[in-house]
């Protein structure tokens, strides 16, 4: 049957407010939870707890009358996880005590948001989902999200759970007043600031917003067929992140210099997605190619000038 009552965790980010959005619309009965209120829809923050999933009773006083979980919350910036890799541990017991939140008032259904960081760097470009080997982890963060997808293919097999873990990949797009590459570098262009890649040869899949969405909204509309799945939800399509510096460049007119530096500790130099199997078992067909959803994303962020200041006030590093 489908769900019709939903927990997203990480409501209050990029994701999370674009994935209520779509559920309210949808007609589902939606609760969000987070530490912060959201600052980007007056519709998603009014369904929005307050909560902390780093403690163990944080969910306490939240309802339990739920058909499904779609835990997005984490600490999501690969380079601040290596400078304080404190944060990783925190990510996994987020995701330990939001399983135990399920285990206990019997909630079946359980998506997780992982990152193409579990596929590590090896001689590959393109990685379907077997292609992860805990050998291979980077950094914090992606041994965070390799112990937290063990930890729910654990709870699938010993409790009575049906869990999917969808592998994301540099999601972009509105709602983000992160320092990650995207809003960073249109932030960096607003005042002809330079523009730092970290990584000359550095190839990625970069995600439009409403593409992810469509995956996360797929994995509830057609739960059945993903059962104890792993999916990765993503364009399918590379671009090197010079690419991505000369057209922000291009599109806000700017005069920004392009400054290539070396790739830093921790993070994954050429990653895209095979896309073959959410294609299959989700019919997901993602519908914003780079070169449209970089003009959105631009469009959307030159509209909104107090969120470049926040970006660039807040910016301690200019990674994806």
């Amino acid at each position: 049957m489908t769900p019709e009552s939903i927990l997203v965790t990480g409501s209050s980010g990029m994701i999370g407010t674009a994935l209520v959005e779509r559920l309210h619309a949808e007609g589902y009965d939606v609760t969000g939870v987070d530490v912060t209120p959201n600052r980007w829809s007056d519709e998603v923050d009014a369904v929005t707890e307050l909560v902390d999933l780093r403690e163990r009773g944080g969910l306490d006083d939240l309802s339990s009358e739920f058909d499904a979980i779609i835990h997005l919350g984490a600490h999501a910036r690969v380079h601040r996880l290596v400078e304080r890799p404190e944060l990783a541990m925190e990510n996994v017991t987020m995701t330990f005590n939001l399983l135990e939140f399920a285990r206990e008032n019997g909630i079946s259904k359980f998506v997780f948001a992982s990152s193409r960081e579990v596929y590590g760097n090896t001689d590959r470009v393109v990685y379907d989902e077997s292609a992860t080997y805990a050998d291979t982890s980077e950094s914090p963060y992606t041994a965070s999200k390799i112990g937290g997808e063990s930890m729910v293919t654990a709870y699938g097999q010993c409790y009575d759970l049906t869990t999917t873990i969808v592998r994301l990949s540099n999601v972009y797009g509105r709602y983000d007043a992160a320092d990650r590459v995207v809003p960073l570098f249109v932030a960096r262009c607003h005042e002809d600031l330079d523009l730092i890649v970290y990584g000359a040869n550095k190839v990625l899949d970069f995600t439009y917003i409403d593409d992810c969405v469509d995956g996360l909204y797929g994995c509830i509309e057609r739960h059945h067929k993903v059962a104890d799945t792993t999916l990765n939800i993503a364009s399918g399509q590379g671009t090197s992140l010079i690419e991505l510096a000369r057209r922000v460049a291009d599109l806000t007119s700017n005069e920004s210099e392009i400054v290539v530096e070396s790739t830093r500790t921790g993070e994954v130099s050429r990653y895209v997605a095979d896309i073959g199997r959410a294609r299959r078992v989700l019919d997901y067909d993602p519908r914003y190619p780079f070169s449209a959803g970089i003009e959105e994303t631009v469009d959307w962020y030159v509209e909104r000038p107090a969120v470049l200041e926040r970006i660039l006030s807040n910016s301690s590093a200019s990674g994806p």
